[in-house]
């Protein structure tokens, strides 16, 4: 599994990936292995995506707002990642879902189908 954050020099988690695969290829890692990956990228910040799990939206272009070590935002960002989870494993639709969360989730999925 690999997670990072995708910059403003990468559209889409498409991109990244694409960056990724011509280092690991050049470094002799085969294309079924490569495929074995689940690749996670957020846009810019990870916070967006416990804003969006702890307020239902959020905005990528912007900074999300961070959640203290020991507040009760992480019970709760936690709560939701696990229901989140669930989501992405049944495939089911994420209203106002950031973009790089979508694309997380989808390329989850197609890694998970090939186990």
């Amino acid at each position: 599994m690999v997670w990072a954050d995708m910059d403003d020099d990468m559209a889409d988690g498409d991109a990244l990936k694409s960056v990724f695969w011509s280092r690991c290829k050049a470094a002799g890692i085969s294309a079924q292995e490569f495929e074995s990956v689940i690749f996670v990228f957020a846009k810019d910040r990870l916070e967006n995506w416990i804003e969006y799990l702890l307020e239902g939206a959020t905005e990528e272009h912007q900074e999300g707002r961070k959640a203290g070590k020991y507040s009760k935002d992480q019970r709760r960002a936690r709560d939701a990642a696990k229901k989140l989870a669930e989501s992405c494993k049944e495939n089911n639709a994420l209203a106002n879902c950031p973009k790089s969360l979508s694309w997380s989730c989808q390329n989850w999925r197609k890694a998970a189908e090939q186990f």
